[in-house]
């Protein structure tokens, strides 16, 4: 977690969707702040920098609300379904070594067997990690795989530290030959195998 993770909050008292629309006409998102067995403590943050920060998938916040400093992760991030704009934030109360359960989203690096596809079935990994050391990512090489592999959770590396919550056998990526590709092959395969047929029979 660097320097650019530190977020001024304003503590708001003022609600409803009036106040909040005020808000974000000012550049300010409406949040709050829960967990650890607190009152929710809703806030108000600076809407671009926060826009920029939360690109990133588990995103902290090291927020100054009122001097004090206030880690968050953040936890749900609801938007206008048209316009894509962040109505509210969520975020979730963590301590410094306190270990979290995230979604990380996976990675596909590599190029599998030629004439192959490769098929992502499950685009996130569900981890316990530390809240300070949660990966942007998971990468999972395909590098060379050939038709019928299949990638599970449990096949996956993991970050050090981490501990898988998904079940091992969970199925997240598959090589496989498309169909169309894999008939041309038989029907190759076919006159090929027909002509020693077709010369013993003329015998």
């Amino acid at each position: 977690m660097s320097d650019d993770n530190k977020v001024i909050a304003e503590l708001r008292t003022s609600f409803g969707k009036g106040f909040a629309r005020r808000l974000r006409a000012e550049g300010r998102i409406p949040a709050v702040i829960y967990g650890h067995g607190s009152d929710p403590v809703h806030v108000a943050l600076p809407g671009h920098q926060v826009s920029l920060i939360i690109r990133r998938a588990n995103a902290l916040l090291d927020l100054d609300i009122d001097g004090k400093s206030q880690l968050t992760l953040v936890k749900d991030v609801q938007r206008d379904p048209v316009r894509q704009i962040i109505e509210h934030i969520d975020l979730l109360v963590v301590k410094k070594g306190e270990k979290v359960h995230v979604e990380v989203p996976l990675v596909v690096t590599g190029e599998s067997f030629s004439g192959t596809i490769v098929t992502v079935d499950v685009a996130t990994i569900k981890l316990e990690v530390e809240a300070t050391r949660i990966p942007q990512h998971v990468e999972v090489s395909v590098e060379g795989l050939e038709d019928g592999t299949h990638i599970t959770a449990g096949d996956v590396a993991l970050p050090e530290g981490a501990t898988l919550l998904d079940d091992a056998d969970l199925l997240l990526i598959a090589v496989s030959t498309p169909v169309a590709e894999a008939v041309e092959e038989e029907e190759a395969e076919a006159p090929a195998a027909a002509a020693p047929a077709a010369e013993a029979a003329a015998e």
